[in-house]
Protein backbone atom coordinates (compact mmCIF):
# COMPACT_ATOMS: atom_id res chain seq x y z
CA UNK A 1 0.00 0.00 0.00
CA UNK A 2 1.24 3.47 -0.58
CA UNK A 3 -0.28 7.17 -0.38
CA UNK A 4 -1.59 9.19 -2.76
CA UNK A 5 -2.99 12.25 -4.04
CA UNK A 6 -6.12 11.14 -6.43
CA UNK A 7 -8.32 13.51 -8.53
CA UNK A 8 -11.62 12.12 -9.38
CA UNK A 9 -14.74 13.02 -11.26
CA UNK A 10 -18.51 12.86 -10.97
CA UNK A 11 -21.68 15.02 -12.00
CA UNK A 12 -18.73 16.86 -13.54
CA UNK A 13 -17.37 18.29 -10.33
CA UNK A 14 -13.44 17.25 -9.76
CA UNK A 15 -12.45 16.41 -6.63
CA UNK A 16 -9.01 15.44 -4.80
CA UNK A 17 -8.49 13.46 -1.93
CA UNK A 18 -5.70 11.60 -0.40
CA UNK A 19 -6.11 8.01 -0.53
CA UNK A 20 -3.87 4.38 0.37
CA UNK A 21 -3.67 2.52 -2.75
CA UNK A 22 -2.39 -0.87 -3.51
CA UNK A 23 0.55 -1.22 -5.65
CA UNK A 24 -1.73 -3.15 -8.15
CA UNK A 25 -3.17 -0.09 -9.30
CA UNK A 26 -0.01 1.29 -11.18
CA UNK A 27 -0.02 1.55 -14.40
CA UNK A 28 1.86 -0.41 -16.62
CA UNK A 29 5.90 0.22 -16.95
CA UNK A 30 9.46 -1.35 -16.63
CA UNK A 31 10.74 0.89 -13.87
CA UNK A 32 8.70 0.89 -9.79
CA UNK A 33 10.56 4.21 -8.07
CA UNK A 34 9.72 4.62 -4.66
CA UNK A 35 8.99 8.93 -4.84
CA UNK A 36 10.79 11.02 -2.31
CA UNK A 37 10.14 14.37 -4.03
CA UNK A 38 7.73 16.32 -6.54
CA UNK A 39 6.72 20.03 -6.99
CA UNK A 40 3.79 21.62 -7.51
CA UNK A 41 3.91 23.40 -11.42
CA UNK A 42 1.22 25.30 -13.41
CA UNK A 43 0.05 22.19 -15.09
CA UNK A 44 -0.33 20.26 -11.39
CA UNK A 45 -2.48 23.19 -10.90
CA UNK A 46 -4.87 22.59 -14.03
CA UNK A 47 -5.06 18.89 -13.25
CA UNK A 48 -5.63 19.09 -9.32
CA UNK A 49 -8.45 21.59 -10.08
CA UNK A 50 -9.80 19.82 -13.30
CA UNK A 51 -9.29 22.90 -15.02
CA UNK A 52 -8.00 23.03 -18.35
CA UNK A 53 -9.15 19.10 -19.87
CA UNK A 54 -5.69 17.88 -19.26
CA UNK A 55 -7.11 14.71 -17.54
CA UNK A 56 -8.78 12.74 -19.60
CA UNK A 57 -9.59 9.45 -17.68
CA UNK A 58 -10.31 9.85 -13.75
CA UNK A 59 -9.34 8.35 -11.05
CA UNK A 60 -6.21 10.07 -12.03
CA UNK A 61 -2.76 10.61 -9.78
CA UNK A 62 -1.07 13.74 -10.74
CA UNK A 63 2.20 14.90 -10.72
CA UNK A 64 4.29 15.79 -14.01
CA UNK A 65 7.81 15.46 -12.24
CA UNK A 66 9.09 13.24 -9.01
CA UNK A 67 12.27 12.40 -7.78
CA UNK A 68 13.53 9.29 -5.94
CA UNK A 69 14.81 5.81 -5.31
CA UNK A 70 14.27 3.02 -8.36
CA UNK A 71 12.45 -0.03 -6.57
CA UNK A 72 12.25 -2.74 -8.89
CA UNK A 73 13.47 -2.48 -12.84
CA UNK A 74 13.14 -4.55 -16.08
CA UNK A 75 14.77 -1.87 -17.43
CA UNK A 76 18.64 -2.39 -18.89
CA UNK A 77 19.63 1.40 -17.79
CA UNK A 78 18.50 1.48 -14.29
CA UNK A 79 18.75 -1.31 -10.88
CA UNK A 80 17.00 -0.86 -7.83
CA UNK A 81 18.51 1.98 -5.36
CA UNK A 82 19.53 3.82 -8.32
CA UNK A 83 18.35 7.57 -7.75
CA UNK A 84 16.36 9.12 -10.44
CA UNK A 85 14.48 11.86 -11.93
CA UNK A 86 11.55 12.12 -14.27
CA UNK A 87 9.77 15.59 -15.71
CA UNK A 88 7.42 15.48 -19.10
CA UNK A 89 6.27 12.45 -20.93
CA UNK A 90 3.07 13.67 -20.20
CA UNK A 91 3.23 12.03 -16.84
CA UNK A 92 1.03 13.29 -14.04
CA UNK A 93 -1.51 14.16 -17.38
CA UNK A 94 -2.49 11.04 -19.25
CA UNK A 95 -0.01 8.69 -17.18
CA UNK A 96 0.25 8.65 -13.17
CA UNK A 97 2.14 10.59 -11.76
CA UNK A 98 4.65 12.07 -8.63
CA UNK A 99 1.88 12.68 -6.01
CA UNK A 100 2.44 9.58 -4.24
CA UNK A 101 4.42 8.02 -2.70
CA UNK A 102 5.42 4.88 -5.44
CA UNK A 103 4.79 5.82 -9.37
CA UNK A 104 5.61 3.05 -12.37
CA UNK A 105 6.69 4.50 -15.61
CA UNK A 106 8.84 3.88 -18.97
CA UNK A 107 12.23 3.72 -17.76
CA UNK A 108 13.39 5.45 -21.11
CA UNK A 109 11.75 8.36 -19.37
CA UNK A 110 14.07 9.05 -16.47
CA UNK A 111 17.48 10.08 -16.38
CA UNK A 112 19.77 9.63 -13.20
CA UNK A 113 20.09 12.29 -11.06
CA UNK A 114 23.32 13.75 -11.28
CA UNK A 115 26.41 13.72 -9.14
CA UNK A 116 26.15 16.72 -6.44
CA UNK A 117 22.55 16.51 -6.12
CA UNK A 118 20.18 15.35 -3.42
CA UNK A 119 16.55 14.48 -5.05
CA UNK A 120 15.00 17.49 -2.74
CA UNK A 121 17.70 19.62 -4.92
CA UNK A 122 16.39 17.93 -7.89
CA UNK A 123 12.55 18.63 -7.16
CA UNK A 124 13.47 22.53 -6.18
CA UNK A 125 14.86 22.34 -9.97
CA UNK A 126 11.90 20.14 -11.44
CA UNK A 127 10.10 20.54 -14.65
CA UNK A 128 10.57 24.65 -13.97
CA UNK A 129 14.25 24.53 -13.75
CA UNK A 130 14.73 21.96 -16.31
CA UNK A 131 12.79 24.57 -18.85
CA UNK A 132 14.33 27.37 -17.66
CA UNK A 133 17.87 25.46 -18.26
CA UNK A 134 16.75 24.79 -21.72
CA UNK A 135 15.93 28.45 -22.66
CA UNK A 136 19.15 29.66 -21.59
CA UNK A 137 20.81 26.86 -23.87
CA UNK A 138 18.65 28.13 -26.72
CA UNK A 139 19.34 32.14 -26.36
CA UNK A 140 23.09 30.96 -25.96
CA UNK A 141 22.68 28.72 -29.11
CA UNK A 142 21.63 31.94 -30.89
CA UNK A 143 24.65 33.96 -29.71
CA UNK A 144 23.28 35.82 -26.72
CA UNK A 145 25.80 36.88 -24.50
CA UNK A 146 26.56 38.62 -21.67
CA UNK A 147 28.56 41.22 -22.90
CA UNK A 148 25.70 42.36 -25.89
CA UNK A 149 23.59 43.79 -22.84
CA UNK A 150 20.19 43.02 -21.06
CA UNK A 151 18.19 39.68 -20.79
CA UNK A 152 14.71 40.29 -19.76
CA UNK A 153 12.81 37.66 -17.88
CA UNK A 154 9.01 38.26 -17.40
CA UNK A 155 6.73 36.42 -14.83
CA UNK A 156 10.37 36.32 -13.04
CA UNK A 157 8.83 35.33 -9.63
CA UNK A 158 7.41 32.38 -11.17
CA UNK A 159 9.11 28.96 -10.73
CA UNK A 160 10.33 28.88 -14.35
CA UNK A 161 11.51 32.55 -13.98
CA UNK A 162 13.07 32.13 -10.60
CA UNK A 163 15.47 29.93 -11.75
CA UNK A 164 16.31 31.20 -15.33
CA UNK A 165 16.78 34.70 -13.17
CA UNK A 166 19.72 32.58 -11.30
CA UNK A 167 21.22 31.03 -13.67
CA UNK A 168 21.44 34.07 -16.14
CA UNK A 169 22.67 36.02 -13.03
CA UNK A 170 25.32 33.46 -12.30
CA UNK A 171 26.21 33.17 -16.01
CA UNK A 172 27.46 37.17 -15.72
CA UNK A 173 24.22 38.15 -17.51
CA UNK A 174 22.33 41.75 -16.79
CA UNK A 175 19.51 40.13 -15.90
CA UNK A 176 16.13 42.76 -15.70
CA UNK A 177 13.24 41.18 -14.02
CA UNK A 178 9.79 41.87 -15.04
CA UNK A 179 7.04 40.82 -12.08
CA UNK A 180 3.57 42.56 -11.09
CA UNK A 181 4.35 41.28 -7.44
CA UNK A 182 5.75 44.38 -5.71
CA UNK A 183 6.66 42.03 -2.50
CA UNK A 184 9.22 40.08 -4.80
CA UNK A 185 10.97 42.73 -5.31
CA UNK A 186 13.78 41.83 -2.84
CA UNK A 187 13.48 38.24 -3.24
CA UNK A 188 14.55 38.69 -7.35
CA UNK A 189 17.51 40.95 -6.67
CA UNK A 190 18.85 37.91 -4.19
CA UNK A 191 18.61 35.67 -6.95
CA UNK A 192 20.95 38.15 -8.68
CA UNK A 193 18.79 40.48 -11.11
CA UNK A 194 20.25 43.93 -11.08
CA UNK A 195 16.80 45.80 -12.09
CA UNK A 196 13.19 44.67 -11.10
CA UNK A 197 10.12 46.31 -13.51
CA UNK A 198 7.01 46.54 -13.35
CA UNK A 199 4.55 44.27 -15.74
CA UNK A 200 1.89 46.34 -16.79
CA UNK A 201 3.71 48.07 -19.79
CA UNK A 202 3.89 44.65 -21.23
CA UNK A 203 0.36 43.93 -21.12
CA UNK A 204 -0.61 46.85 -23.26
CA UNK A 205 -0.74 45.77 -26.76
CA UNK A 206 1.74 47.06 -29.33
CA UNK A 207 0.85 50.04 -31.14
CA UNK A 208 4.08 49.17 -33.69
CA UNK A 209 5.69 46.54 -34.95
CA UNK A 210 9.13 47.72 -33.75
CA UNK A 211 9.96 49.77 -30.71
CA UNK A 212 13.06 51.13 -29.04
CA UNK A 213 15.56 48.14 -28.89
CA UNK A 214 16.82 47.06 -25.79
CA UNK A 215 16.72 43.75 -24.78
CA UNK A 216 19.56 41.37 -26.29
CA UNK A 217 17.11 38.37 -24.93
CA UNK A 218 14.60 37.43 -23.44
CA UNK A 219 12.88 34.39 -21.11
CA UNK A 220 9.22 34.78 -21.42
CA UNK A 221 7.02 32.56 -19.37
CA UNK A 222 3.75 34.91 -20.45
CA UNK A 223 3.08 34.61 -24.16
CA UNK A 224 -0.04 36.73 -25.30
CA UNK A 225 0.90 41.11 -25.25
CA UNK A 226 3.99 40.74 -22.97
CA UNK A 227 5.35 38.70 -25.80
CA UNK A 228 4.30 40.69 -28.88
CA UNK A 229 5.75 43.89 -26.41
CA UNK A 230 9.19 41.67 -26.36
CA UNK A 231 9.20 40.79 -29.69
CA UNK A 232 9.20 44.69 -30.89
CA UNK A 233 12.10 45.66 -28.13
CA UNK A 234 14.38 43.18 -29.27
CA UNK A 235 17.68 44.41 -30.33
CA UNK A 236 18.99 42.97 -34.03
CA UNK A 237 19.64 39.56 -34.08
CA UNK A 238 18.38 39.21 -30.33
CA UNK A 239 16.27 35.68 -29.14
CA UNK A 240 13.26 35.70 -27.21
CA UNK A 241 12.60 31.61 -25.53
CA UNK A 242 8.96 30.99 -25.01
CA UNK A 243 8.29 28.77 -22.11
CA UNK A 244 5.04 29.50 -20.98
CA UNK A 245 1.11 31.08 -21.85
CA UNK A 246 0.59 32.58 -18.40
CA UNK A 247 -0.85 35.69 -20.07
CA UNK A 248 -2.86 34.01 -23.02
CA UNK A 249 -1.61 31.69 -25.89
CA UNK A 250 -2.80 34.84 -28.43
CA UNK A 251 -0.07 36.19 -30.47
CA UNK A 252 -0.46 39.01 -32.60
CA UNK A 253 1.89 40.46 -34.33
CA UNK A 254 3.90 41.63 -37.51
CA UNK A 255 7.03 39.82 -39.41
CA UNK A 256 8.61 42.98 -39.44
CA UNK A 257 10.75 42.54 -36.40
CA UNK A 258 12.03 39.19 -38.02
CA UNK A 259 12.35 40.91 -41.42
CA UNK A 260 14.04 44.56 -40.28
CA UNK A 261 15.54 43.07 -37.20
CA UNK A 262 16.70 39.49 -37.63
CA UNK A 263 15.33 38.12 -34.15
CA UNK A 264 14.31 34.80 -33.26
CA UNK A 265 11.23 33.13 -32.00
CA UNK A 266 12.60 30.11 -30.18
CA UNK A 267 9.98 27.76 -28.86
CA UNK A 268 10.95 25.99 -25.41
CA UNK A 269 9.26 22.28 -25.13
CA UNK A 270 10.40 20.16 -22.39
CA UNK A 271 7.64 17.95 -22.14
CA UNK A 272 8.79 15.50 -25.37
CA UNK A 273 12.44 17.02 -24.95
CA UNK A 274 15.02 14.09 -26.07
CA UNK A 275 16.68 12.18 -23.24
CA UNK A 276 20.21 13.45 -24.47
CA UNK A 277 19.29 16.74 -24.82
CA UNK A 278 17.60 16.50 -21.44
CA UNK A 279 21.00 15.31 -19.40
CA UNK A 280 22.67 17.93 -21.07
CA UNK A 281 20.60 19.96 -18.94
CA UNK A 282 20.33 18.69 -16.28
CA UNK A 283 24.46 18.62 -16.24
CA UNK A 284 24.14 22.51 -16.75
CA UNK A 285 21.98 23.05 -14.25
CA UNK A 286 24.39 21.37 -11.91
CA UNK A 287 27.23 23.91 -12.85
CA UNK A 288 25.20 26.73 -13.22
CA UNK A 289 22.24 26.86 -10.49
CA UNK A 290 24.08 28.16 -7.12
CA UNK A 291 22.62 25.46 -4.51
CA UNK A 292 22.62 28.59 -2.13
CA UNK A 293 20.16 30.57 -4.87
CA UNK A 294 17.92 27.28 -5.38
CA UNK A 295 17.40 27.33 -1.53
CA UNK A 296 16.30 30.79 -1.55
CA UNK A 297 13.64 30.44 -3.64
CA UNK A 298 12.38 26.75 -2.17
CA UNK A 299 10.05 26.00 0.21
CA UNK A 300 8.61 22.61 1.46
CA UNK A 301 4.98 21.10 1.32
CA UNK A 302 3.45 17.79 1.87
CA UNK A 303 1.03 15.95 -0.44
CA UNK A 304 -1.77 17.26 2.07
CA UNK A 305 -0.88 20.71 0.82
CA UNK A 306 -0.97 20.08 -2.84
CA UNK A 307 -4.87 21.22 -3.52
CA UNK A 308 -4.50 24.16 -1.65
CA UNK A 309 -1.08 25.18 -3.20
CA UNK A 310 -3.16 24.04 -7.22
CA UNK A 311 -5.06 26.64 -6.52
CA UNK A 312 -2.86 29.16 -5.62
CA UNK A 313 -0.57 28.60 -8.15
CA UNK A 314 -3.52 29.09 -10.67
CA UNK A 315 -3.90 32.30 -9.58
CA UNK A 316 -0.08 33.44 -9.41
CA UNK A 317 0.18 33.53 -5.80
CA UNK A 318 2.97 31.07 -5.77
CA UNK A 319 6.29 32.65 -5.48
CA UNK A 320 9.35 30.44 -6.64
CA UNK A 321 9.85 26.79 -6.20
CA UNK A 322 7.42 24.24 -4.08
CA UNK A 323 9.16 20.72 -3.28
CA UNK A 324 6.34 18.42 -1.69
CA UNK A 325 7.93 15.89 0.29
CA UNK A 326 5.31 12.91 -0.46
CA UNK A 327 6.47 11.00 2.83
CA UNK A 328 5.23 13.70 5.50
Amino acid sequence: MFKALVVDKADGKVTASLQELDEARLPPGDVTVAVEYTTVNYKDGLAVTGAGGLVRQYPHVPGIDFAGTVQRSSHRDYKPRDKVILTGWRVGEVHWGGFAQKACVNGDWLVPLPAGLTTRQAMAVGTAGLTAMLAVMGLEAHGVTPDLGEVLVTGAAGGVGSVATAILANRGFRVVASTGRAETHDYLKSLGATLVIDRAPFAEPAKRPLESERWVGCVDSVGGNTLARVIAQLRYSGSVAAVGIAGGSKLEHSVIPFLLRGVNLLGIDSVMCPRPRRIEAWNRLQADLPLDRLALMSVGASLSDVPRLAVDILKGQVRGRVVVDVNT
